[in-house]
């Protein structure tokens, strides 16, 4: 493409939609039509430069041009308890169950692991010796000891908050990471697994395994299920890199990262009530059933929310991506 027969085929509408804005708050409804039809034509024009000749200064000019135009064409847009409440309804639990074929998945096979290295730790004294002394293990695995009092060492608030900062953060870590091709979502979840498993094993082999249950079921069955879905979301970002399907990678990177960020939010939330539920649950007086009751109610509670509401919005169309009027225009370029 000719940059300059170009430019000068096109500077008339340029100028016009730029004189159009700068007066828009006085236009006609004629006038209204032409800008918008401009807007249209001029993101078409930008489109064209960025793929078939790219000049930094004139792509400056058009980007800032067709930004003003789209802010004029959509209105600007504030966040509000309407969205708020789509959010929560429809974006969140639609961009869960759409990446349930992953989270799932990842949340079986993690079991499975931590199960096996409880097992191998549990059978196995020589590993025991290998992660900590003798009298070390006995005071981290009796009555009393360090894996019971852990729970109950700090202020309740002061604790559900940090837990619930460290677990926000290792998700928004898997999501944000996925797009590396998902191997450092592997390795977070390993050491997750790894941390699981030290802990079922050590308490297992001194006979106190139900002691254990009892203190991380009631919190981790919902802390669990959202790093599992942090994890499963991270590993399809990075699956995107790969094999984008039918979108442009570009494309395909953008729509998928969205509904990440989104989804770190949501879990954000939903890592919030696990937090609260070890820092005030797991340590109570109440008794263990009641705890692990609690526990199995928010779990099926998410899942819940996830499988009725996430997939009646998923079968209407949501994806857990921004609304269309938020997003960057993408626009056909003709041949």
């Amino acid at each position: 493409m000719d940059l300059d027969v170009f430019v000068s085929a096109h500077r008339a509408e340029w100028d016009r939609l730029d004189a159009l804005l700068r007066r828009r708050r006085g236009l006609t409804g004629a006038e209204t039509d032409e800008l918008v039809t401009l807007y249209q034509r001029a993101a078409t024009h930008l489109s064209l430069i960025q793929s078939s000749a790219p000049d930094p200064q004139l792509t400056g000019r058009l980007t800032q041009l067709v930004a003003r135009a789209r802010s004029a064409v959509t209105g600007t847009r504030t966040a509000s308890w309407r969205d708020v409440t789509r959010f929560l309804t429809q974006g969140f639990p639609a961009a869960v169950y759409r990446s349930r074929h992953w989270w799932v998945p990842t949340a079986l096979l993690s079991t499975a692991v931590a199960a096996l290295l409880g097992w191998w730790i549990g059978t196995h004294p020589e590993v025991q010796s290998a992660i900590a002394a003798p009298d070390e293990l006995r005071e981290l695995t009796r009555p009393g000891g360090l894996y019971e009092t852990y729970y109950s060492s700090h202020q309740a608030a002061a604790f559900a908050a940090q837990v619930w900062t460290n677990n926000a953060q290792a998700a928004a870590t898997c999501l944000v990471l996925g797009v590396f091709l998902g191997l450092p979502v592997l390795w977070i979840l390993f050491q997750n697994m790894l941390n699981l498993g030290i802990g079922a094993g050590l308490m297992s082999s001194a006979g106190r395994l139900d002691t254990f249950l009892g203190l991380v079921l009631p919190h981790g069955l919902l802390e669990l299920t959202a790093v599992f879905v942090a994890a499963g979301t991270g590993l399809r970002l990075g699956w995107t890199v790969i094999d984008p399907g039918p979108r442009t990678r570009r494309t395909a990177l953008a729509e998928e990262g969205r509904a990440a960020v989104g989804m770190a939010i949501g879990l954000a939330l939903v890592l919030f009530v696990s937090g609260a539920i070890e820092g005030f649950v797991t340590p109570s007086g109440l008794p263990t059933w009641a705890r692990i009751t609690i526990g199995i109610a928010a779990e099926l509670t998410f899942l819940a929310y996830v499988y009725v509401l996430g997939g009646r919005a998923a079968r209407a169309g949501a994806t857990g991506d921004v609304e269309a009027a938020e997003r960057s225009a993408t626009v056909p370029t003709a041949a």
